[in-house]
């Protein structure tokens, strides 16, 4: 029986390393939320009492934290330190380029074979196991990362080497802000207009303005049902992580030389929308604020 530590056992990772398990699979978790591991023991995993004691015997061990630091830090002072060197690492945190760059070259001169590799598709995707993978790892370790990740993907893809994951995680969640805000603009449009917001969907969802925000995450409640719009903005993908994984792209693309005024606009919106109280809300939220709506 495959053998996978999991640690960090949040929005995301909770339903991922529960998608271990079903797999059949020996899952030792670790997190320092009690409620969290409550409800993993739940869904079939092993509790450990710290990230040492959830690492020690494992074939692979999964990581999904919050930021940069963590990472460095639970990779430098307790996963190298405590992993069998046969270990599989796999990260699967939205962390900055340079931070995923180091902790592979601390697991490589440590012995270890190393992945990067963020998850796009928000928790439903995650409690689903259809997650997309982006993968940052030596060519001839792929195979192995994608035989770990398989319970909990519904594709992976290798982007490159070290940091390639996390570079190409940033790139598509700029994209996803910036066209979401553009779908949310056009919705208060419409309304503003005299158009119905069901009638311009049906017209935008078959002409040219048809993208991943308006038909598969449709802002406007109603034309897509399982579409956070219609819990009332509750769970899907939180207006503070968005906001982070896009000071991630900003902070790389000053790093890098480059050009991104729609990510640094986009950027600053979710930035007013978090003031504003519209932190824990879905992302997509951020058209109550268009239509002059309180987002608390």
């Amino acid at each position: 029986m495959t053998r996978v530590a999991f640690i960090g056992l949040g929005n995301m990772g909770g339903g991922m390393a529960a998608n271990q398990a079903r797999a059949g699979r020996e899952v030792m978790a670790f997190d320092l939320s009690a409620a969290a591991l409550e409800k993993s023991a739940a869904a079939g995993c092993l509790i450990a009492g710290s990230v040492s004691e959830a690492v020690a015997s494992a074939d692979a061990v999964i990581t999904m934290l919050p930021a940069g630091p963590h990472v460095r830090q639970v990779y430098a002072d307790q996963i190298l330190a405590n992993a069998p060197k046969t270990a599989l690492l796999i990260d699967c945190s939205t962390i900055d380029v340079e931070s995923a760059r180091a902790v592979a070259a601390q697991a490589r001169a440590a012995g270890f074979r190393f992945a990067d590799a963020p998850v796009s598709g928000g928790t439903a995707a995650a409690d689903a196991g259809t997650l997309a993978f982006m993968v940052g790892c030596d060519e001839p370790d792929f195979a192995s990362v994608e035989d770990i990740i398989a319970p909990m993907s519904r594709v992976t893809m290798r982007a490159g080497e070290h940091g390639a994951g996390q570079a190409a995680k940033i790139c598509n969640n700029m994209v996803l802000g910036i066209s979401m805000i553009g779908v949310c603009e056009a919705f208060a449009l419409a309304e503003k207009l005299g158009l119905d917001g069901e009638r311009f969907f049906e017209i935008a969802s078959k002409s040219s303005g048809q993208c991943w925000s308006l038909t598969t995450y449709c802002p406007w409640p109603g034309p897509v049902p399982t579409a956070p719009s219609n819990r009332n903005y509750e769970g899907g993908f939180a207006t503070s992580m968005m906001l982070k994984d896009l000071k991630l792209a900003q902070e790389a693309a000053a790093k890098a030389g480059a050009a991104t005024p729609l990510g640094a606009t986009a950027e600053g919106l979710y930035a007013l929308f978090d003031r504003l109280g519209g932190g824990s809300r879905d992302f997509s939220a951020i058209l109550e604020m268009l239509r002059g709506k309180s987002p608390g």
